[in-house]
């Protein structure tokens, strides 16, 4: 190979490293304002049986007069359920007086019921809330112990009177409460916890980031 060959040849690798540096470089995010009367995005999709979402019964958290309501199918021994109980309180602090959250029942694991139990007799004596993050912030000490021993620590270190909830336990407003909440998870078809739905629409991509642009666009909606 001659001297002019080789540099053609070189020639023309370098145009071709050029051209696919500028090809392949990584374009930087747009960012897409959105109005109301664009398309919603596609991470929700409303569901067919909208009376299973909301009981009178179910634990709230936000005025009832909110336009945004978020319904979370939570069971309190899913892993999930902890990691995202701090998103869903960060949304209603950005939103105060906007969105309120309707927690609903799931018993999927092992601890779920009596720890269920427990958060509706701190219902009862009015310090759910504290007692709700209490149970959750030692979680992992107690959901895979069939005697949820740390829960029951933790309530009472938030307040709870044992000797009045372990009366309470087995009322039949709690076993209502409870086998309701199990009934419309089945007529919904919960699969999985936690699951969202805001204004009766299905949070289908899973994720911090989607339930608070779901809630967003709500709020647009909500507004027109």
């Amino acid at each position: 190979m001659n001297r002019r060959t080789i540099v053609v040849v070189v020639g023309l690798v370098l145009v071709a490293a050029i051209a696919a540096a500028v090809l392949y470089q990584p374009q930087p995010e747009q960012t897409q304002k959105t109005t109301a009367s664009e398309k919603p995005i596609a991470t929700a999709e409303p569901i067919a049986n909208q009376q299973a979402l909301e009981r009178f019964h179910s634990p709230t958290f936000g005025p009832a007069d909110a336009p945004v309501t978020i319904v979370e199918f939570f069971d309190p021994s899913c892993e999930a359920c902890r990691a995202f109980y701090p998103v869903v309180k960060q949304i209603l602090a950005e939103y105060p007086g906007q969105v309120r959250l309707v927690l609903r029942y799931t018993l999927f694991h092992q601890g779920s019921e009596e720890v269920s139990r427990i958060l509706e007799t701190a219902r009862l004596q009015n310090i759910y809330e504290p007692v709700l993050e209490a149970v959750l912030e030692v979680q992992p000490a107690w959901h895979d112990d069939p005697t949820v021993a740390k829960a029951w620590e933790a309530a009472e270190a938030a307040g709870l009177d044992l000797t009045k909830a372990r009366e309470d336990m087995q009322s039949e407003r709690i076993n209502a409460i409870l086998e309701k909440d199990m009934q419309d998870v089945q007529t919904i078809g919960v699969m999985g916890t936690p699951s969202f739905f805001v204004n009766g629409r299905k949070l289908t991509q899973f994720g911090a980031k989607p339930l608070l642009r779901l809630v967003q666009e709500s709020l647009r909606n909500a507004e027109q």
